[in-house]
């Protein structure tokens, strides 16, 4: 999930005259006038997006995967609705947990307003985290738990519901195999909360009918397309029956899919998230795997619009937004298609979610230009 190889300024004074919308300039009504000392909304901006200017940060723990690139797009491009905000830089801490906790203390001197931050080293990063809010930077830290507490120690975590997207698999899983059968759970890095929490949720949904084959709570594949093929490789000669594959990220899939084919078995029914490598690789090949099932939830992309929303409104005097956590919705269904039907964009490169808000021209861009 990953990004450039350096600290990086993306815009680094955004020419945010230009990007306001017609009447931007002047403050509109919201909850709290100026007698109140709230800032007022700004006219034409989201309701997140306050009159007082501001400069923010968007920081990554590690940056340079397509899914991490497209992530960082969608934050700045978030960013871009609201003028208030005069100037958006980025970091990234390419995997070096002191790097990360630099960037942080480097935007904290510079005086920056606001920070978004992916603290890949989670707790690591709280002392650093804590600084910058005591210092009176308005920090959003998102998707990975830092520890601490809201108005404490940061400003306000925005999580993602992990459970959520278990629960949904689990619901299309009962749809395809009524009556149970044999799961095999891949997810990432040892001991990482995610896959606890999909597992949480998936458990909820199933009864003892449906058994998990791997290694308790799931087989370690670091996310890693290379890994993912090793571990598949090795579920399969040990298990004759695999009704259903779980991943909690589907591209990684797609290498590691045709050892079924190879081993003269269909390609089993398979729920995870979205991809457009999966999606063309389903395309390609359900038609001689007559057990390829598809079912995905979005990636995810979009938890940082939701942080960068919260960051915005807090600094700016917007309003923030009813929810701290993000839900990823459904996005294909193979045997429903409903809420759609699986996607694949042939002609442009494999490595983006079609499930993302950012148009797909713009994720394009973005991870052609690592």
């Amino acid at each position: 999930m990953k990004r450039r190889s350096s600290l990086t300024a993306i815009a680094a004074t955004v020419a945010l005259a230009a990007l306001a919308l017609a009447g931007c300039s002047s403050a509109g009504t919201s909850s709290g006038g100026s007698g109140s000392g709230k800032t007022t909304h700004l006219a034409g901006a989201p309701s997140w997006c306050g009159t007082k200017k501001i400069k923010l940060a968007q920081l990554d723990g590690f940056g340079g995967n397509s899914w991490r690139l497209v992530t960082t797009a969608s934050g700045e491009d978030e960013v871009k609705k609201c003028a208030s905000v005069t100037s958006y830089q980025y970091a990234n801490g390419n995997g070096d947990t002191q790097k990360s906790i630099s960037d942080i203390q480097a935007f904290t001197a510079k005086g920056v307003d606001a920070m978004v931050v992916f603290a890949d080293a989670g707790q690591a990063m709280l002392p650093a985290i804590r600084s910058a809010y005591k210092a009176g930077v308005v920090v959003v830290p998102y998707r990975v738990e830092v520890g601490g507490k809201a108005g404490t120690d940061y400003t306000q975590f925005v999580g993602a519901s992990f459970v959520n997207d278990g629960v949904n698999w689990g619901k299309w899983i009962k749809s395809v195999i009524p009556s149970g059968g044999n799961l095999l759970f891949l997810s990432g890095p040892k001991g990482n909360s995610q896959g606890n929490d999909e597992l949480k949720g998936m458990k909820s949904v199933l009864d003892d009918s449906y058994k998990f084959i791997n290694e308790a709570p799931y087989d370690v594949t670091n996310w890693d397309p290379a890994l993912t093929q090793t571990v598949l490789t090795a579920e399969i000669a040990k298990n004759s029956k695999i009704d259903v594959i779980v991943s909690d990220f589907g591209p990684s899939l797609v290498g590691a899919l045709p050892v079924f084919q190879k081993s003269g078995r269909s390609i089993p029914a398979l729920a995870t998230s979205d991809g457009n490598a999966l999606g063309c690789f389903w395309k390609d090949n359900q038609a001689a795997n007559p057990d390829f099932k598809l079912f995905t939830v979005a990636t995810g992309n979009d938890n940082v619009r939701l942080a960068v929303d919260w960051a915005v409104a807090k600094a700016t005097g917007g309003t923030p937004p009813t929810s701290n956590t993000f839900e990823a919705p459904v996005f294909e269904d193979s045997v429903s298609s409903s809420p759609n039907p699986v996607e694949c964009e042939a002609n442009l490169p494999g490595d983006i979610y079609l499930s993302a808000q950012l148009p797909k021209d713009q994720q394009t861009a973005a991870i052609n230009n690592k």
